[in-house]
């Protein structure tokens, strides 16, 4: 595996392989890697010739009062596993790379970034939207991979793409999941034994609420009933959402493909996660 930390070095190694003819996989990320990350790698691998993967935590992403200088960084032991995983192309820039002399253009994603987690972490949308954005410009893949955990992101960077005219293919890759159900996270690691013996009820609820949504109760009944279960069990919970899989609006009895999304604090972690499934 080469690495890069530069966008000139980055830039020089995407036009040789683009002289050859090969394809290009991209799979960007904040780091301190799981199997979930490995996971995206994989898929990668399956549908390019070169695959790129880049660490790089964020600034703009992160609020006021959100973990930006602790969030966990293990360079590393990620360099290890994407070498064991074969990746072509580890890009590590410094921050000053991304927003060199304090780059002020940043990119906004309009309503869809006002749902749910935005509602929550104002701003953070646009921050990732620029940062994927910029980091596209870098690239230049013929193809994104993205875990569907972060499925309202998903559908922030598929929609910027769209609206942008972004030349790149986006892929959603199913959550990987712990023995017991936990979707696998960064943020995991900041649990107490205490909280993660409680955090898989998280999808437990999310698997009920699915099976009551199936068996017809009313959309706001379930909402409220599980956000109400889960401030039981100890989380605080942000929402708890029936939407529509498109669009990420609240559903109505009418739409056929649907999420639930549920955010919820527990101890020091803000946990996410979804599922989809389709009504007849």
């Amino acid at each position: 595996m080469q690495k890069v930390t530069t966008v000139n070095q980055l830039r020089n190694l995407i036009r040789q392989w683009r002289k050859k003819g090969l394809s290009i996989a991209f799979v960007p990320t904040m780091g301190n890697l799981h199997s979930g990350h490995i996971k995206l790698v994989r898929e990668a691998k399956k549908q390019a010739d070169r695959v790129v993967v880049s660490i790089f935590v964020n600034p703009t992403q992160f609020g006021a009062g959100e973990d930006f200088e602790n969030y966990p960084r293990t360079e590393r032991v990620d360099e290890d596993k994407l070498t064991e995983a074969s990746v072509d192309l580890l890009f590590l820039p410094t921050i000053f790379e991304i927003y060199p002399n304090k780059a002020s253009t940043r990119v906004s994603v309009g309503d869809l970034a006002a749902l749910h987690c935005g509602a929550y972490r104002m701003g953070h949308f646009d921050g990732v939207a620029t940062v994927v954005t910029k980091l596209f410009n870098m690239v230049q893949p013929d193809i994104a991979f993205f875990g569907e955990k972060d499925f309202q992101q998903l559908a922030v960077i598929r929609n910027m793409v769209q609206d942008l005219n972004i030349p790149v293919e986006i892929l959603g890759v199913s959550t990987e999941r712990e023995k017991d159900g936990l979707a696998m996270s960064s943020r995991n690691g900041y649990l107490t034994a205490k909280e993660r013996a409680i955090a898989p009820k998280l999808y437990q609820a999310l698997c009920m609420a699915r099976d009551e949504v199936l068996q017809t109760k009313a959309f706001k009944t379930i909402e409220k009933e599980n956000s109400t279960l889960l401030e039981s069990e100890g989380f605080k919970v942000d929402y708890f959402s029936i939407c529509n899989a498109d669009n990420l609006q609240l559903a109505t009895e009418n739409d056929k493909s649907l999420v639930i999304l549920v955010a919820a604090k527990l101890g020091r972690p803000r946990l996410i996660d979804n599922i989809t499934f389709s009504k007849k």
